[in-house]
């Protein structure tokens, strides 16, 4: 009755802590997916050479609107719009790192202005992308590049409070898909603008950098008093910059062709093409491969930076009054706009006419021509591990046992064993990076154990066995616990804490390290195995008894509860398909093995021995096999 009550308790804690944990996980899985194109010092890298290649009148023009925006913040802005030397221990911010800080550290041109003016933060993610920079540029093999990226954004998530959770719309930083070939540039603009079309990476730009004229020329047109001149000027370069990030996204490889499907498919052909390059054409004829983000080649960088060299020209030109726009002047020219691209679902109609459209042309001819949407045409789509799965696993242990369940059983023994299982869960391997581990599964089998070799009289014997795995933020079942009441309290906490659990939880040391052969994690406190060994009478064996003639034994069944914990994970290959993966790994662990009924069998009347709980450790090779369903 004991191990049964144990057994369903056990059952219990399992369906409940898996219910909670998955709500959490998928909400998200379904809410974020930071998939940003450039990282941070590629952004601000082709900044720096659009300012530099701007001719020698247009540069000037540049650098005297940004000497007087400065003003009243000469100490937070940098004295140079953009300095190609700045090193790893930046202490001002630039016009070069306003296009970085947009989209990835930014939902609006007003947040990020409030940002680079007042947030304590901004200097602490300007020296983590200086390092990374410097990471990347030595990275000589996939593994170091992939422990550079993960160590940035582990120290970014710990320096921009809301850098995860600002992920929960991402739409933005992508090009919305063509949906035929015939379409020319001025009509791809007037369809992603359009009230259907989703928010979009060329988009986002043209909205912004038509904001950015709009302002501009009411400087020029002296609608501006002087006392306000800074602010507008300062207004009118943070839509630009903010405009910029999105114009600089429509490079990266990921995002030209991971521009549609679910979630899963996006991020998957995101994460694909950006390493390894796809073959593109922009509007003008230039064929080129380019690749993604933290790929960045000197060649990707500057033909970037050639398209946003020409609109930072287009708008050094409406600050001289030589661009002509329709769209009304807006009053509130002191001020950023606010269109907030993390929230809103499409743009307002008043986006642009047709022939403010027009005018961007030139510069929309440099950037690529996005994919086709799904159907005849489309490039091959790769599917990430995010969603719901069924699966199997099969594994070998091998473990040693520091004595037996009989008090004079004192020395070592080994033990082997089988298992298969079968397994449900929720896959979010790669949420922020693929240092990330998201994974909840639960799962139920059957193991075959080995007679134990050594002091221990252990037969061979059968379980029934169950697992558990789920991430935690501090202490293990943390967001299954707090889940309940974050979902309808604070859901930006409960999102922070869940995708802080993913990633390796608030002091990141369960996060997954990239090696030349392999991914090793430390796990202990994700993951719990459960063996319940019962009917023993089918596997009598010899017991020590002490008094009990001939010799101080009685041969006992005996039914017993194990328990073991991973502590590390070295994953030797993992191979996925469109829907399905598998792979191959080793799990040293630590556990108990409790007696939970003990009788006599022989000799008949004897005393019920004590048998005492062992200790376990050992190995798991572990094969895991999973199909997503969605």
């Amino acid at each position: 009755m004991k191990a049964i009550a144990m057994i369903a308790s056990a059952g219990q804690y399992i369906q409940r802590n898996l219910s909670r944990s998955t709500l959490v996980l998928l909400l998200v899985w379904l809410q974020v997916f930071p998939a940003f194109a450039w990282v941070f010092p590629e952004h601000r890298d082709i900044a720096v050479l659009a300012v530099q290649t701007l001719d020698s009148d247009r540069q000037s023009h540049l650098n005297a609107l940004w000497s007087e925006a400065r003003t009243g913040y000469e100490n937070r802005l940098c004295a140079q719009s953009s300095d190609p030397t700045q090193g790893s221990n930046p202490t001002c911010v630039d016009f070069a790192a306003w296009a970085a800080i947009s989209g990835d550290h930014s939902c609006s041109a007003q947040e990020m202005l409030g940002t680079v003016l007042k947030a304590p933060w901004v200097i602490g993610v300007e020296r983590v992308s200086a390092r990374l920079k410097a990471q990347l540029a030595n990275a000589s093999r996939r593994s170091e590049r992939s422990n550079a990226v993960r160590n940035s954004d582990l120290a970014l998530e710990r320096t921009d409070p809301e850098y995860l959770t600002r992920a929960s719309s991402n739409n933005a930083h992508f090009l919305l898909a063509r949906p035929d070939v015939t379409m020319d540039p001025e009509a791809y603009a007037r369809l992603t603008l359009g009230p259907k079309a989703e928010v979009n990476a060329l988009a986002t730009y043209a909205w912004y950098h038509l904001r950015a004229l709009d302002r501009a020329r009411s400087v020029s047109r002296g609608l501006v008093p002087a006392e306000a001149h800074a602010d507008a000027i300062r207004a009118a370069l943070a839509d630009e910059a903010f405009g910029l990030h999105f114009l600089e996204d429509s490079f990266a490889a990921g995002h030209v062709a991971g521009n549609s499907g679910l979630t899963a498919v996006r991020k998957g052909t995101h994460d694909f093409y950006s390493e390894r390059g796809l073959a593109l054409t922009t509007w003008n004829g230039e064929r080129f491969v380019g690749e993604g983000d933290a790929f960045m080649r000197p060649a990707d960088a500057q033909r970037a930076a050639n398209a946003v060299r020409d609109s930072l020209a287009q708008l050094v030109d409406s600050f001289e009054g030589k661009v002509e726009l329709t769209i009304p002047d807006d009053p509130n020219y002191r001020e950023a706009d606010s269109f907030n691209v993390c929230r809103e679902a499409r743009f307002p109609s008043a986006s642009g006419t047709r022939a403010d459209i027009t005018s961007l042309v030139p510069i929309l001819m440099q950037t690529p021509v996005p994919a086709l949407g799904t159907g005849a045409g489309e490039l091959p789509r790769f599917r990430s591990e995010l969603g719901a799965f069924v699966g199997l696993s099969t594994g070998f242990r091998g473990g040693l046992l520091t004595h037996g369940f009989g008090p004079g059983e004192t020395g070592v023994s080994a033990t082997s064993d089988i298992e298969l299982s079968a397994r449900v869960g929720l896959g979010l391997d790669g949420v922020l990076n693929d240092s990330s581990d998201g994974l909840v599964f639960v799962e139920f089998g059957v193991r075959d154990d080995n007679h134990a070799i050594g002091a221990t009289t252990l037969p061979g014997r059968g379980a029934m066995t169950a697992r558990l795995r789920m991430p935690f933020w501090l202490i293990p079942g943390d967001v299954a616990l707090a889940s309940p009441v974050l979902a309808f309290t604070s859901r930006g906490t409960l999102q922070k804490m869940a995708v802080g659990a993913a990633n390796g939880g608030l002091i990141p040391w369960q996060v997954g390290i990239a090696t030349r052969a392999g991914r090793l994690q430390f796990v202990l406190g994700r993951e719990v195995g459960v063996s319940i060994f019962r009917n023993g009478g089918d596997h009598p064996f010899q017991l020590s008894t002490p008094g009990v003639p001939p010799n101080n034994a009685t041969v006992v069944s005996l039914d017993s509860l194990q328990v073991e914990f991973p502590i590390l994970e070295y994953r030797l290959f993992r191979n996925f398909s469109f829907n399905q993966g598998s792979g191959l790994l080793l799990q040293p662990y630590v556990g108990f093995d409790m007696p939970t009924a003990v009788s006599v069998v022989s000799p008949i009347g004897a005393p019920t021995p004590d048998a005492h709980t062992i200790v376990t450790t050992g190995v798991r090779v572990v094969f895991d096999w999973r199909h997503y369903i969605k």
